[in-house]
């Protein structure tokens, strides 16, 4: 067993400011490949379906191993489990960007893209587990509130990044920008983040299995199923059997669990406390809304009104940078205001900026409405991400924090996952009922070219974005209602 380096030892603060720097990196390479679709398929001289891949392999495998990542966090300590991840993520993302210039084809990027991926799923449960265990109950909501805002930020300003770069440098450098910002970052983590008492466990291989398959299946299944137009995929594998396969070993593995009496992958007990299991619930329905929102938006603003990807991005930057700027102050009301309220004002008040995106979403009316609607969206952010982090961990026990990490990085990429299928697939409906089957089809609307489309169709195209983001809208209300039933936390009940 490690010697824990007592907290008392100085501030938490600089160790939290490192593993900043890595998650924020992590979550901006979920995004920003978006904006590059058009450039990489060039590139490689392949279809929309073959440059998605470079999406959605990073993202399986991201998603699939957080389960096991959160655990090897308790059993080697978040330190070590953290460099090495973002040691595997910044050479990945070296391979990446040289995978053009050594002619490895769109194969090649994609296995790239999986390394980087697993990378990623080594280091998120870390950045929790250390905020879990450094922070006391009290003071936690302010640093959750930093690594909350560092989500929110890093999701809407990958696009922008993306943008800037693809603009000025060409896509190699949507990879190649990690390097510098992977190697201060190790540098950084090895020297602040302390080394913390580890936990003897037995790994529950069983369930290791169960939960990588079911997973698998089950996220692949919903990912790629618009691809596959829900049918075959190949011989006699077709998604719904893929899905169907997925949630069976899923259901397995939570009678595994159930019946695992020496130590499961994930104690159900954790689910004992209610905040944990309705702040699943509500970041389940965050990472639906924030993926799901970000699609309709972009092909909105670069089709009908024919912005560049980083003009397109600029009019979603008053959400990052207000996320960014009122994270401190929403921090401090974690530690101070029960979450119902915060959660449940900044649940709502997202679905008020999604419905005045709606309104924006016209082929004429000024811009300044979207700008308007994006900052509404980015006070209703802190308001949600650093509250839910925070209430989700502040009762769990010290030697299962990696566990509650895993699960709640697990259930925010699930909901990523489903808002990213739901919403390819309610564009593609929408746009067929307002301008017919030979109307332009979802993603290759945002790799068509923003010459400007007949009036006819920019209304019609522009009414059917708007109408998909009710669906995002409706969603996050359901995170809302969960907030309702939040429990005061502990530390406030002691005052």
């Amino acid at each position: 067993m490690t010697a824990p380096r007592p907290a008392e030892q100085g501030s938490p603060w600089p160790a939290l400011w490192a593993l900043v720097i890595g998650f924020f990196m992590i979550l901006v390479d979920s995004t920003i490949v978006s904006v590059a679709t058009p450039t990489l398929m060039e590139a490689f001289d392949t279809d929309v379906n073959g440059v998605l891949w470079v999406s959605s392999a990073y993202l399986l495998a991201y998603a699939v191993p957080l389960l096991v990542t959160g655990r090897l966090g308790d059993r080697f300590g978040p330190r070590p489990v953290y460099l090495t991840g973002l040691a595997v993520f910044t050479l990945a993302s070296l391979w990446c960007g040289l995978s053009g210039e050594l002619d490895l084809g769109l194969t090649g990027l994609v296995a790239a893209r999986v390394v980087q991926g697993l990378g990623a799923s080594l280091m998120t449960p870390q950045t929790m587990t250390v905020i879990t265990r450094t922070f006391p109950a009290e003071r936690r909501g302010t640093a959750m509130a930093l690594w909350g805002a560092t989500a929110g930020v890093a999701t809407l300003a990958g696009p922008l990044l993306g943008g800037l770069l693809l603009d000025s440098l060409g896509w190699e450098w949507i990879f190649f920008v990690n390097l510098p910002v992977g190697v201060i970052g190790w540098v950084l983590a090895w020297r602040l983040v302390p080394r913390l008492q580890t936990h003897s466990h037995r790994f529950d291989l069983l369930g290791v299995v169960l939960s990588a398959v079911g997973l698998f299946c089950a996220v692949f299944g919903i990912q790629e199923g618009q691809t596959y137009d829900w049918g075959t995929i190949w011989a006699w594998v077709s998604v719904p059997l893929l899905i169907a396969v997925g949630v069976v070993m899923l259901a397995l593995f939570i009678g595994w669990q159930a019946h695992n009496r020496r130590e499961p992958l994930v104690p159900l007990g954790l689910f004992g406390d209610r905040n944990f299991s309705l702040a699943n619930v509500a970041i389940t329905t965050m990472g639906f809304t924030i993926t799901a929102m970000i699609f309709p938006f972009y092909i909105w603003a670069q089709s009908v009104r024919g912005l560049s990807p980083t003009e397109a991005a600029l009019v979603m930057a008053p959400s990052s940078v207000l996320s960014f700027l009122l994270a401190r102050y929403a921090g401090q009301l974690t530690d101070r205001v029960h979450p119902r309220i915060l959660v449940g004002c900044g649940t709502t008040l997202l679905a008020m900026g999604l419905w005045l995106m709606t309104q924006a979403m016209t082929p004429t009316a000024p811009l300044w409405h979207a700008l308007v609607a994006a900052g509404v969206l980015g006070v209703a952010n802190p308001l949600i991400w650093g509250p839910l982090s925070t209430t989700a961990t502040r009762n769990l026990p010290m030697a299962q924090a990696g566990a509650g990490a895993g699960v709640y990085n697990t259930t925010r990429q699930l909901g990523a996952v489903l808002g990213s299928a739901a919403i390819a697939v309610l564009m593609q409906a929408r746009i067929t009922a307002r301008l017919g089957a030979d109307g332009p089809a979802g993603p290759a609307a945002g790799a068509a070219s923003s010459a400007e489309l007949p009036p006819v169709v920019a209304d019609g195209l522009s009414r059917a974005l708007a109408e998909s983001l009710y669906l995002p809208m409706g969603v996050i209300l359901l995170g809302a209602v969960a907030a309702l039933f939040f429990e005061r936390p502990r530390h406030l009940v002691r005052r």
